[in-house]
Order: structure tokens, then sequence, then C-alpha cells
């Protein structure tokens, strides 16, 4: 009978016609839902369809068929309707995507599913539109961003948050000369613009600001541990004093660290939290640890945050009698034991290296001129990034980590782009391939220089800035670095409290401190941190993922220098 009506209403010529003027925001799968149409209907009798596509304020011809025809058709058949097709929901997909793609809005595609109001799930099977070239034009494509249109937002208003004229709109968005910026409407935006926006798949949303989401007073009491090694300072003698901390030490890194953690104790009062410090001092040594863990009861504390050293942090995580209590590694990108209550703060290198590679395997054009410098420590490395460019070109440094410049020169081309990985920690081999790299860049020659991990020997101040922007060096990294020559309110605090600018040390203590607390008056037990998103602060990033009873942040930033600073670029899923 379902087959016999659709031949019938196929060849049934209509008994009259009404006439419907498109609104803002239809579809044609919405309109075509209104009058219990098809599209090839809708379509024979509006053949402007097909050459201009669905516009506002267009007036359209609705045949109208023989009532008793309709009648023929059952409820129940109405999952055989031509006008929509299944689809099976991918990985990391939203309402929003499969809604762009298919020219339909949120509510038409709920209204055909209504179980996803509550969220969609990969793997699910949905109704959407049957896709045609009029029910897909434009479709989802990672190397734009997307944009949601607030209300009140005008062109003025878009360019001052993203960045983004009204040119760049109209070109990237042909539908906007004919229906304006309506609230609601995604837009597509180019790959770099996000302005004060994190990129959530594709989409521009707003960064969640914990503080702005906690409205009760809270309270947290924390313990820190440091190796200050205050037994080894010679109070009697100031210049053996100034001495030892010139130089960059455990004294120093702990005094750094806890100048950061008294600033985001003091900035936290401000908003209502009160933080009790109980501040140990470890003196690097596993038998004062002991002492300390057997005469205070640190398990009465929220949280413990420290020690710093890889191996005394897996002491005291060991611990049976703190085996509940939230236990914060801070600051060593060295693994620790993921043990219950662990919580690794710092990304890892491997993690880092994992999504690195990704970029340059789903980036790099294997046809490139490939080039691989890799020490002899990283021959791993090497030969992971051999199976994936098998073509490439190998640079062996010599023996004391230093590259011949003839021998660069003969294997570095004019034809094609010259791709550069470096693979090395070694800070003489990191500044010859920078500089060397650097000067064979031409108008001719096209170099650029990537890493799979960007550690502590690419902080030497040594290394240029200028050769690192002209090679567009690529890399990821757990922390995103201050701007050169300016200093923001949380500088400015900090240098007005202790007399000079913060060091990454003290900016990392900061960030931590307000992440951990943040989140803890927030979900009100820091075994749920997973729960809440990514939250970026004044340079490190941090997003939680649970493994099995402990917790290790994924936040991480793609970052690329041009000129002189240092930009991020867009993250793909």
């Amino acid at each position: 009978m379902f087959f016999a009506f659709w031949n019938l209403q196929a060849q049934q010529k209509p008994e009259n016609f009404i006439s419907h003027k498109v609104k803002k925001r239809e579809t044609i799968f919405g309109i075509t839902r209104s009058y219990n149409i098809t599209e090839k209907q809708l379509i024979e009798y509006n053949p402007l369809l097909e050459k201009v596509g669905l516009r506002k304020r267009m007036l359209l011809r609705i045949p109208v068929y023989n009532q008793q025809i309709k009648e023929l058709v059952v409820p129940e058949l109405r999952i055989e309707d031509k006008s929509t097709q299944k689809y099976i929901v991918k990985s990391k997909e939203t309402k929003w995507r499969i809604a762009y793609n298919f020219k339909i809005t949120i509510s038409e595609l709920e209204a055909l599913n209504p179980k996803i109001k509550e969220g969609l799930k990969a793997g699910q099977q949905i109704l959407v539109p049957v896709a045609t070239s009029l029910t897909v034009s434009q479709s989802w494509n990672s190397n734009y961003n997307y944009y949601r249109v607030r209300p009140m937002d005008g062109y003025y208003r878009i360019e001052k948050k993203i960045g983004v004229t009204q040119l760049v709109l109209d070109s990237l968005n042909p539908q906007l000369s004919e229906l304006g910026l309506q609230a609601g409407m995604v837009l597509r935006v180019p790959g770099e613009a996000k302005g004060e926006f994190r990129i959530d798949n594709d989409l521009l949303v707003e960064k969640l600001s914990l503080l702005d989401s906690i409205n009760k007073f809270k309270a947290i009491e924390l313990s820190i541990l440091l190796p200050f090694k205050a037994n080894e300072i010679e109070y009697d003698s100031i210049e053996d004093t100034q001495r030892l901390l010139q130089n960059r030490n455990l004294h120093t890194i702990s005094a750094e660290f806890y100048s950061g953690v008294l600033l985001a104790a003091d900035t936290l009062s401000k908003i209502g939290i009160k933080v009790k410090l109980n501040v140990f001092d470890t003196e690097n040594s596993v038998s004062r640890l002991n002492q300390i863990i057997n005469t205070n009861d640190l398990s009465e504390s929220d949280a413990i945050i420290g020690p710093l050293i890889p191996s005394n942090y897996d002491f005291l995580s060991s611990k049976s009698k703190l085996m509940k209590t939230p236990k914060i590694a801070p600051l060593s990108t060295n693994s620790v034991s993921m043990r219950n209550a662990v919580f690794q703060s710092v990304t890892s290198k491997d993690f880092l290296r994992e999504r690195m590679i990704d970029y340059l395997d789903r980036t790099l054009n294997r046809e490139d001129n490939i080039v691989l410098v890799v020490d002899s420590i990283n021959r791993p490395v090497e030969r992971q990034l051999l199976k994936l460019f098998p073509k490439s070109t190998i640079l062996r440094p010599e023996k004391n980590n230093y590259l011949m410049p003839e021998l660069i020169d003969s294997l570095l081309v004019d034809s094609l782009p010259n791709r550069v990985i470096l693979e090395s920690q070694d800070f003489s081999l990191i500044l010859s391939v920078s500089s060397q790299m650097s000067a064979q860049q031409s108008d001719l020659r096209e170099v650029q220089l990537f890493t799979t991990y960007h550690g502590n020997a690419y902080e030497n101040r040594s290394l240029s800035r200028k050769q690192l922007g002209d090679l567009n060096f690529t890399y990821t990294a757990g922390s995103l670095p201050q701007r050169l020559g300016t200093y923001n309110d949380f500088q400015n605090r900090y240098i007005k409290a202790f007399g000079k600018p913060p060091s990454r040390t003290a900016i990392r203590a900061y960030d931590l401190m307000m992440d951990l607390v943040l989140r803890f008056a927030y979900t009100g037990d820091l075994k749920k941190i997973d729960t809440v998103g990514e939250i970026d602060y004044e340079e490190n990033r941090f997003l939680y993922q649970k493994q099995k009873s402990s917790f290790i942040n994924i936040g991480y930033f793609l970052l690329q220098h041009r000129g002189l600073d240092i930009v991020e670029l867009k993250k793909y899923n």
C-alpha cells in the first residue's frame, strides 16, 4: 500500500496550489515536512530552486494533492519517508555540525530524533534529510572555525570579538547577502580566527571562567611540600647566602614556586575563598619527608601539593595513610607512579610527542623535502618518523652535535618546501640547527622547522626568537609563553608584591593553585576534577582525564613562532 501511494502521488496532478513566502531561517527540508510533500514535488513546481537555491522572501508554489490519496498513508509507515535517510553519528560529532551539514536547524534535527535532545552518542543511528545539492551546499570543514551568532551581534561586534571583517564573513557565508545576520545562525570563519573564545570541535565557544561560576563561600586546606633546604643556608653570612641564591637550584625554585602559591592565595581571598596553607621543607630528603608524614596528619588536608622531585613524590604517594588524599605532582615533566588519588598536573612528554606526530602526519606533504635531524639519544623517535615519512633524508650531526654547513646546503632544495624535524634536547645542536636553517631561508628556498618535543633546552635565552620566527618553528607544549615586552595585571601584581617579574616557575605555581582551588570550590571534591572542562590561566592549560583512580592533565598548546611572537595554531579533532 505504501509504495502504491508513492506511485499514485508521483503520477497524480495537484488539485490546486497555495503560495508560501520563505521566512528567515526556513529550509527546504522544513517546508516539505510542513506541507507533507517531497522535495522532488517542490522542485517540480519551483524550478528556480535548482538554479539559485532557497532565498528569503522567495514565493513558492506548494502543490496540494487529493486528500483521499493522503489518507491511504498510515502513521506507522512514515519511517519510510523518502525525504529522510539514516545516518550514523561519528566520533566527536555534534548536533551543530550535523545540522550545519544538512542545512537544517537543531530544532528540526531534534524533531526528527527526539532521543538526541539529551545528547548524541558515537555510533548512534539517527534520521537526517536526504542529502542533495539543495540541502547540503557548504559542508562542515575543519580547516575553518565556526561562530554562532549571538543576540545583538552585528558585523562590528563580531569583528571586535574574533577579528573577522564583514567582507570576509560575506565571502565565506553567501547566505548572508539574502538573510542578513540572525541570532542562532552558524557562520564559517577563518581557521585562525578565535579571539578570546576556545575551539570545541571547530565551534567557537565561550571560555569557562570558574571565577564567575562560584557564588558561595568556600574554604580549602592545603599542605605544600617543597625542598627549600633551609638547613643549608648560612644565615650568618650574607655574602654566602646571596651567592647561593644567585644560581638556579632547589632553594630558588622552591622560593619561586612558593611566591606563586602566595599570590594565588591572596587572589582567591579577594573573592571570598579562604585558603589555609601548611608549608613543609622536605630538604629534598626521604628521611625528612618520612618524618613529616609521621609527625603530621597530612590526610586532614583537602590536597597535598608536592614534593617537587618525582622519586620523593612517589615515596609520599605510596603511603597507605595518604591513599585517599589528593596528591598533586606539581612541576616535573618526568612521570610519576599513577596510584590512587595521584594527580599528574604536568602534561607528559609522551602525550605532547604523540599529539605533535599526529599533527605532522596530517599536515606534511609526503612529496616535500623532509629532513630528519636526530641525535643519538632519539633514535626511537627517528624510526617512528621514518615509518610516517619513508622518503625522508637523514642528516646526522657531527660528534660534537654540530651540523656541517656544506652538508645542509646540499640536502636542502629550491624546488620543494624543506620541512626539517629536529629531535634533540642538546642546546648546542638546537642552536646550530636553528641558526644554519635560518640562514638557508630565502625567496627561492623555503625552510620550516618542527620538533616533536619542546623541552627545557629550548627555553635558553641565547636561542634567537627571530631565527625561530623565520623558520615558523612549530611544536606542542603544556604552557603558552607570555608575549615579549608586555606586563598584564597578574605580572604587575607580582612585581608589586615581590619586586621583580615572575619566573615561569612562579607562574606555574600560581596557575596550578588557582585551577585546583577553583575546581575544588566548583565541584566540592577534587576527585571530580575531570568533570570540569579545559581552562586556561596565565600560561598554563588544564584538562584532566581520569585513569582508574588517578588523574592526568592532557591540556596542551600547538604553537608556532611567527616573527618575534608565538601564536597558538588550531588543533584538529
